[in-house]
């Protein structure tokens, strides 16, 4: 077998991985002791190597084409894999290391996660965190993370997915607003309150409200004058000061409804939850800070199920609508 790659070639494709994790040649030349320009020609080097533009650029900055984006996966897995065999051979697998990249979703981050992570740093005392926290979906390997955890499995087969939790759902209000409002009965009643809305990341729609009405699943498409997007506990704060009913997880306002600063309603429909699941990459080359950090999270949680094939999937549910 002939030579493939140079060290020329090796180190251009490295400056393209640095250059796409920061999405900047000058971030990237830093990174690595070198100047903008001499980023830019290994750039330039690839891409007549390939017959591609891997970049777009401005003058404010550079962003992957999706010929980038697909190479970029392919490069940053191989080079990963490099790093983690000669960790391996040297006897460095034997203490987990190095920088792990996890992203989570809003409310379990702050509410369950987070408050975790001191304790595993003090297990793992070599491993630094970089802690990313949004409710919307993110690429694993175009953005480098080594863990998520999500609601949803990704399209991408090839990740594994390990349930962490099924998240039960609550329907609180503040009792100030039921008193103003009244204290809803049945599943009907919703359509005459406000019920505040969460817009799904994905697509902008309300998410809607999970029931079980004798024993059948229900979804409920519920009305109201507010809508919050990005982040759930925004509804939280709004429904904690009187806004008006939210169906949220039981884990964000637990305090609160022990506190009596909320109040929880139509209980008897209750019993519903959705899942969360932690999401990787799998492979015998998965780093040891990685493989750590699951077990860990998997013992917190109590759940050491099987990998989900679709964690969110509700089945044999029925849909209405609640019309104010």
């Amino acid at each position: 077998m002939g030579r493939h790659f140079d060290d020329l070639l090796l180190g251009s494709i490295e400056l393209f991985c640095l250059s796409a994790e920061h999405a900047s040649f000058t971030a990237a030349a830093t990174a690595a002791g070198l100047t903008p320009p001499g980023v830019s020609r290994a750039i330039r080097r690839l891409e007549l190597r390939l017959g591609v533009r891997l970049f777009t650029r401005t003058t404010r900055q550079v962003r992957l084409t999706d010929a980038g984006r697909a190479y970029f996966q392919h490069c940053r897995g191989a080079l990963n894999q490099l790093v983690e065999a000669e960790r391996e051979l040297g006897g460095q697998q034997q203490v987990p290391a190095g920088t792990l990249r996890i992203s989570l979703p809003t409310p379990l981050g702050h509410c369950r996660i987070l408050p975790l992570l001191p304790a595993f740093r003090a297990r793992y005392p070599q491993i630094r965190l970089e802690v990313h926290l949004s409710d919307r979906n993110v690429d694993l390997a175009a953005d480098g993370y080594d863990v998520v955890v999500r609601g949803r499995h990704p399209p991408d087969s090839g990740f594994i997915a390990r349930r962490l939790i099924d998240a039960g759902l609550v329907v609180v209000a503040t009792p100030d607003y039921l008193a103003r409002a009244g204290t809803p009965q049945q599943l009907a009643d919703l359509g005459r309150h406000e019920c505040l809305q969460f817009l799904l990341p994905r697509n902008g729609q309300p998410i809607p409200w999970l029931f079980l009405d004798h024993g059948r699943e229900v979804d409920v498409a519920t009305d109201g004058s507010i809508a919050c997007t990005e982040h759930l506990l925004a509804a939280v704060t709004l429904a904690r000061h009187g806004g008006g009913l939210l169906q949220t997880y039981r884990f964000i306002v637990e305090d609160d409804l022990a506190r009596g600063g909320l109040v929880e309603v139509l209980g008897e429909f209750g019993g519903r939850s959705r899942p969360f699941s932690l999401i990787y990459a799998g492979g015998r080359h998965m780093p040891l800070r990685a493989r750590v950090f699951i077990d860990f999270l998997l013992d917190a949680f109590g759940t050491g199920g099987s990998a989900q094939s679709n964690p969110s999937a509700n089945i044999g549910s029925t849909s209405i609508r609640a019309t104010r």
